[in-house]
């Protein structure tokens, strides 16, 4: 029998019998566990390579999704996130999406896009031709400046050119598609955007002014799509609570809003595990949602003939496992080994499929019995931390106060006087 990631009752073992679960799915090595169980695991000298004026460390809970079947294969996904109900969402919305097969994925090609831009120029259509027009010289220009890019297949690809009305007047915007590879690419992107800047103010007779990548990666989607059995989420009147609460969503930009956010829950916690540039997926996330002129919800949910729940996510996903963070920080490292994604295209349908599932567990929640629950137990843990409340007693107090619907920080402090009374003063 081969790896599964189909788990019951992960969250009920211990830290370290969960670490021995991962390890053997992950043949990690004894010094990646330690690695994993160490204070901090990034040393103040390699954080202070990574930004500037570092002055510390900030340490997040690293969780592992379990139950994922993606594409016919078990996954573990590691996810860093400080909200609370997060991973178990994700472990239970994959769960049900194992009812029917679980989850199927696909990726565009890695391209990102990178903009020129270039003003005073008098005749800006007239220029948009001619950068056309020296098309290949520009392209050729580019793929110098990363010669080993283009040897693994990548490099510059084409060349787009619009001219655009601005309260500043009309601007040509140049824009260079890269295929990025399994990098996210940014930094190479702006080098050729720079590299190509002196070549089209020469064509146009403008003014370059900015040349970067944008963070609207529409070049480079990654889908996931699930049909869910719909017993699985608890009868045909929930999945009708779902499709529900769906329309409220992709009718009402407020409620898109919230929706959108816990699909990124998930998506940025495997971001965040990976050290990938979680602002510039989530930037374009809710770019792409906007982009035909109204704020829309990332997924759909529809029901099928059956009754069964049919969901899936479209959206730009602009990840790497190579360059950046990801392989200088060392838990970023073992992130991606328990992972064991070939390449970025990968990566990113994961962080899909986390994103779709993790929506659906929102919206079971929302449908049937409300998000709340399971938010205030953990919710109610923290407050039971935060009032002075050590091992054993933790618990105890935030089942008290969940039960009493009371989860304030009075109560439990008030509740841990009493046990401590009642234990003689101890703890």
């Amino acid at each position: 029998m081969g790896k599964t990631s189909e788990i019951s009752g992960f969250y009920k073992l211990s830290i370290e019998e969960r670490l021995k679960i991962v390890k053997e799915f992950a043949d990690l090595t004894d010094e990646e566990v330690n690695i994993l169980k160490a204070p901090s695991s990034l040393s103040l000298d390699l954080a202070n390579r990574m930004i500037e004026n570092v002055i510390g460390t900030f340490a997040m809970p690293l969780g592992i999704a379990v139950n994922f079947l993606i594409n016919g294969r078990d996954y573990m996904v590691p996810m860093v996130i400080e909200e609370t109900s997060v991973v178990a969402a994700a472990s239970y919305g994959a769960k049900m999406a194992r009812s029917k097969g679980g989850i199927f994925t696909s990726s565009t090609e890695p391209i990102m896009i990178g903009q020129i831009q270039t003003v005073k120029v008098k005749d800006p259509y007239r220029a948009r031709l001619a950068i056309l027009e020296a098309k290949e010289e520009i392209l050729k220009k580019a793929n110098d400046q990363d010669p080993m890019l283009v040897s693994v297949g990548g490099g510059a690809k084409d060349l787009r050119v619009k001219v655009i009305e601005t309260i500043r007047g009309p601007m040509v915007i140049s824009e260079l598609l890269v295929d990025c590879r399994d990098a996210m690419g940014a930094n190479a992107v702006n080098t050729m955007c720079e590299a190509v800047a002196p070549l089209i103010e020469k064509i146009t007779g403008g003014k370059v002014y900015l040349r970067i990548v944008s963070n609207l990666a529409t070049e480079r989607l990654a889908r996931a799509w699930t049909i869910v059995d719909k017993e699985a989420v608890g009868g045909e009147e929930v999945v009708d609570g779902i499709l529900e609460a769906y329309a409220f969503a992709a009718a009402d930009p407020y409620r898109a809003a919230t929706h959108n956010k816990g699909i990124l829950n998930g998506v940025i916690a495997v971001a965040l595990a990976t050290c990938n540039d979680h602002r510039a997926i989530e930037a374009g996330a809710h770019a792409y949602a906007a982009r035909m002129g109204r704020y829309m919800p990332l997924s759909i949910w529809e029901k099928n003939e059956d009754g069964d729940l049919v969901g899936s996510i479209e959206m730009p996903m602009a990840v790497g496992i190579i360059g950046g963070a990801t392989k200088v920080h060392p838990v970023a490292r073992i992130a991606l080994k328990i992972l064991d994604v070939k390449s970025a295209r990968e990566l990113s349908e994961v962080m899909a499929a986390v994103g779709l599932v993790q929506n659906l567990a929102a919206l079971r929640a929302l449908a049937h019995e409300g998000i709340q629950r399971g938010h205030m137990e953990l919710h109610a843990r923290n407050i039971a931390i935060m009032a002075g409340a050590t091992g054993n007693l933790i618990d105890i107090i935030a089942e008290r106060m969940v039960n009493e619907r009371r989860i304030r920080m009075d109560r439990a402090k008030e509740l841990l006087e009493e046990y401590i009374g009642a234990a003689g003063g101890k703890a």
